[in-house]
């Protein structure tokens, strides 16, 4: 019998509809306090702590219920080599979704549009229309796994040049039907022709300010960034100052810098200490690129799979490396 038990920090879906998909050689228990005798062999939890860790003698595998270890969790587990983790990237397409509809509100200025409209004001229609063609144009993806290619497909099918940019490069890349994929050793080349550049890297020690005015400073005048990545990847007052002085035409951003420290601060928390809420060519998005609402259960149901993988004795797949941090 595999003892699993969910560490719940806040509500991430139905433990109960979990418990449901689960071989009968699985026994799941889950809540907001370290069991009373601690003798799972995997935990489920986004950000564990030490005691939760060490409570169980048994404990042999993490899992984190989402893609992207957190930097704590990640420099957390190092202490603990003989704890392997996982991670969940269930929400890949509806990340690339997200990223997608910020490329598009971005490049049509929709959000502006919008606005102004509801005020009654046309003047975007009879004035100098800011549009953007993104038919033509390169798109770089920085960071080309699952949600990268996704997006890549679409950009694609838009009539877009797509290159993407990856750590290490694979058979399947070299291969590639609809772009071309390069290595980080290419970077600067890359971010020279990215009239848009679409971020979907993961927060580890080798991404965090990779992009800073300098790497901004690259990009073609009047190019569109989309972050649905990590807010920590792109240098925060670099970014406000490209998109405030003109470099940048428009970025679309679904992570930030700041963030509500508790539940009463969710309606009062400006996500950055700069004023991009005060920028019209930014589209703004409170990291939910990969949520698809309270009452999901894709979620449980990739968890479920990896469970069951798991208790067969199966080789499961999404092991982080704790070294590179995804």
């Amino acid at each position: 019998m595999l003892k699993v038990f969910h560490y719940q920090e806040t509500q991430q879906g139905s433990t109960e509809f979990l418990k449901t998909r689960l071989n009968a050689n699985i026994s799941l228990t889950y809540g907001s306090e370290i069991p009373e005798h601690a003798d799972y062999e995997v935990l489920i939890a986004a950000f564990p702590h030490k005691e939760l860790v060490e409570a169980s003698p048994k404990l042999k595998a993490l899992i984190i219920p989402f893609a992207g270890p957190p930097m704590a969790t990640q420099e957390l587990m190092r202490q603990y080599p003989e704890v392997a983790v996982f991670n969940t990237p269930y929400n890949s397409i509806a990340t690339a979704e997200t990223a997608l509809a910020l490329m598009l509100a971005s490049a049509k200025f929709t959000i502006k549009a919008d606005a102004d409209l509801r005020q009654g004001d046309w003047s975007l229609r009879y004035g100098e229309q800011p549009q953007l063609m993104l038919h033509g144009k390169t798109v770089v993806i920085l960071g080309y796994g699952r949600i990268g290619r996704h997006a890549a497909a679409v950009c694609h099918a838009l009539g877009m040049k797509v290159l993407g940019v990856r750590r290490n490069l694979t058979a399947e890349d070299k291969h590639d039907p609809i772009a071309r994929v390069a290595d980080f050793g290419e970077l600067k080349t890359a971010l020279a022709q990215a009239e848009v550049l679409l971020i979907a890297l993961p927060e580890t020690p080798e991404t965090q300010n990779l992009i800073t005015e300098t790497e901004l400073e690259l990009l073609p005048q009047g190019a569109i960034l989309v972050n649905v990545g990590r807010g920590s990847i792109v240098n925060e007052k670099a970014l406000y100052n490209a998109l405030k002085g003109g470099k940048l035409a428009a970025a679309g951003l679904d992570v930030w810098y700041s963030y509500p420290k508790d539940l009463e601060a969710r309606t009062s928390t400006q996500p950055s200490s700069y004023p991009f809420h005060e920028l019209s060519n930014v589209v703004m998005s409170p990291h939910k690129a990969g949520w698809l609402g309270k009452d999901d259960d894709s979620r449980m149901v990739f968890l479920a799979q990896i469970l069951n993988m798991y208790a067969s004795g199966e080789t499961i797949p999404y092991k982080v490396d704790l070294e590179l941090g995804y």
